[in-house]
C-alpha cells in the first residue's frame, strides 16, 4: 500500500504524518504538490491524505480555498473511483468544502484554539480506520488543535449519517460516556469524525499522527493506521 500526502500552502502536518507512515508503519509515502494533477501512480488500494494545518492561511474559511487547488480535481476523481482518501484536521474541512463529504467544520462553540487530549469512541466496525476496533471498551485518546472543529450538518444529512452508520467517532469522557460535558467544540452530536455514503472517503479533526510512538507516551493513534492498512491489504489481494 502506498500513501501520498497533500501539501497545500499552509499545511504544517504533512511532515509529521509522512514520518509516521515512513518511520513507523514502513510504508512508501511521497509528497504530492497542490498544484500538481498527478497523484503519481496512486491505484485502488492505495490512500490520499489531506493533512491538517491553516491551508491559504484559512482565508475566508478553512478549506474554502484549497478546494479549488488543482490537485483536488484529481482527489475527487480518484474518491469516485473507490480510491482511499482521509482528510484530517484541515484535511477534514477540506473534503467537506469540495463535497466529498457532508457537512462543515464551524468556529469552536468558545470561538478558542483548542488543542488538547481528548477522548474518542468509535462508533461503527464498518469503515477502513475502525474496522479493527472490535468490541473496545476503553476511549481512543488524541490530540485534538483546531479552532474551527464544530461539525454541522443539516437534519437530513445528519439522518443519513446515523442510518448509513456513517458515523465513525464520538468525542467522549475518559469513561467513554457521550455527553457536552466531553464535547470540546460543540460539534454537533458530538461528532469527531465521519465518512462517506461509499466508505472510502473519511475525515475526521483529532490528529492520530500525533499519537502512534511509544516516545509519545500514546500509540492509540496507530491502531487508525493500521487498521486502514489492514483493510486496504485485503481489498488489493480480493480484487
Amino acid at each position: 500500500m502506498k500513501f501520498g500526502v497533500i501539501v497545500f500552502p499552509g499545511s504544517t502536518c504533512d511532515e509529521d504524518i509522512v514520518y509516521v507512515l515512513q518511520k513507523v508503519m514502513e510504508k512508501e509515502v511521497f509528497k504530492l504538490w497542490h498544484k500538481e494533477k498527478d497523484l503519481n501512480g496512486l491505484k485502488l488500494g492505495d490512500c490520499l491524505i489531506l493533512p491538517g494545518g491553516f491551508s491559504y492561511g484559512d482565508y475566508l474559511r478553512p478549506g474554502a480555498l484549497a478546494r479549488f487547488s488543482p490537485i483536488m480535481e484529481s482527489v475527487v476523481d480518484f474518491a469516485m473511483k473507490g480510491g482511499f482518501v482521509w482528510g484530517i484536521g484541515n484535511g477534514f474541512q477540506i473534503l467537506c468544502e469540495a463535497g466529498l463529504l457532508p457537512g462543515a467544520l464551524l468556529k469552536n462553540r468558545n470561538q478558542r484554539f483548542i488543542s488538547k487530549n481528548i477522548h474518542l469512541k468509535p462508533m461503527t466496525n464498518h469503515s477502513a480506520l475502525t474496522s479493527n476496533i472490535l468490541n473496545r471498551e476503553i476511549p481512543l485518546k488524541i490530540p485534538i488543535a483546531h479552532a474551527n472543529g464544530r461539525y454541522y450538518t443539516d437534519e437530513q444529512s445528519l439522518n443519513e449519517l446515523i442510518n448509513n452508520d456513517q458515523i465513525l467517532f464520538k468525542y467522549c469522557s475518559e469513561e467513554g460516556q457521550i455527553d457536552q460535558d466531553s464535547n470540546p467544540d460543540g460539534s454537533m452530536e458530538n461528532i469527531a469524525g465521519i465518512c462517506n455514503a461509499q466508505r472510502n472517503v473519511f475525515g475526521m479533526m483529532p490528529h492520530p499522527e500525533r499519537a502512534s510512538e511509544e516516545a509519545l507516551g500514546n500509540l492509540d493513534g496507530k491502531i487508525l493506521f493500521e487498521s486502514l492498512i489492514h483493510t486496504a491489504t485485503n481489498f488489493v489481494e480480493n480484487v
